[in-house]
């Protein structure tokens, strides 16, 4: 399938509420100038478009008709999308999100970049961090990549708390399928927090338009590490407060960046040069 999409003129979408400060338009274009190939990407903002999810299946529509490559979808669209969908990836299937759909011969293919994404950056980032326990806030769309991720990263226990108890709970339960009891759901993530390794953040709370941190930041603590999946800004409030605290942190620029890259080489069948890529998520 991806050799086919070579050396052909691509024209690529994300699809998100609150992404008007995405740095996708600028990695994916300016990788493929990089390659000489022509490349759009457009954002479609649902919060300027002062619609919701449900307007998906209208654009995935229009974007087919429109002749689009395909398109990334972002929060808060990443399970909502595997409804109007043909077919998932394994990847995808695996962890009931898709944040990159493909068109062709009339069929939607839903893939998730996300999982590797975080992967790489938290196997670059922290490479030796004890990892025995952790807990991560949110079980959305990102927070059921990450959830995979973490585990397959060698992640002993992971704990997950999200405000919506009942998809913490499908989260844990499509997790153990494969990992056991290494999954849990958190009842109270304050007594969570005492005794684990790491922190990581799945939800949105700290970007832009979504300010404050995603739980008390007097409960962190020196020794421990906190990681983010947000990456506009880069420092946000939660990260700040952990490296007041002695933490080690890690940005959501390399998942960022590394999740662009795969998605790059589904759109185009091109291999994408990441340490580029890092450079120039850098320089911007």
């Amino acid at each position: 399938m991806l050799a086919s999409r070579q050396h052909r003129s691509h024209v690529v979408g994300l699809i998100g509420a609150g992404i008007g400060s995405s740095r996708s338009p600028l990695l994916h274009e300016s990788e493929a100038a990089m390659q000489g190939i022509n490349y759009v990407y457009k954002l479609v903002d649902l919060e300027r478009l002062d619609a919701a999810a449900t307007l998906l299946p209208r654009l995935l529509e229009a974007m087919e008709m429109t002749g689009f490559t395909g398109t990334n979808v972002t929060h808060p669209c990443k399970q909502a999308v595997i409804a109007h969908l043909d077919e998932l990836s394994p990847e995808a299937e695996a962890i009931g999100a898709v944040n990159t759909v493909i068109f062709g011969g009339g069929r939607r293919i839903g893939h998730n970049t996300d999982c590797w994404g975080f992967a790489e950056s938290f196997r670059r980032g922290l490479p030796d961090v004890r990892k025995d326990v952790v807990l991560q806030i949110g079980a959305g769309g990102a927070g059921a990549a990450v959830g995979l991720a973490a585990l397959e990263s060698g992640v002993g226990t992971l704990r997950l708390v999200d405000v919506n108890r009942q998809r913490a709970a499908a989260l844990v339960e499509r997790l153990s399928q494969r990992f056991g009891d290494r999954v849990c759901v958190a009842d109270d993530p304050v007594s969570s927090l005492r005794d684990v390794d790491g922190l990581i953040n799945a939800t949105p709370v700290g970007m832009n338009g979504h300010p404050g941190t995603p739980l008390d930041a007097d409960l962190l603590r020196a020794g421990m590490w906190v990681t983010d999946v947000v990456y506009f800004p880069l420092e946000t409030e939660l990260l700040r407060a952990a490296r007041e605290r002695g933490c080690s942190v890690l940005d959501g620029g390399g998942m960022a960046v590394f999740q662009a890259a795969r998605a790059f080489q589904l759109f185009t069948g091109l291999e994408p040069d990441t340490e580029r890529m890092l450079r120039q998520f850098a320089a911007a």
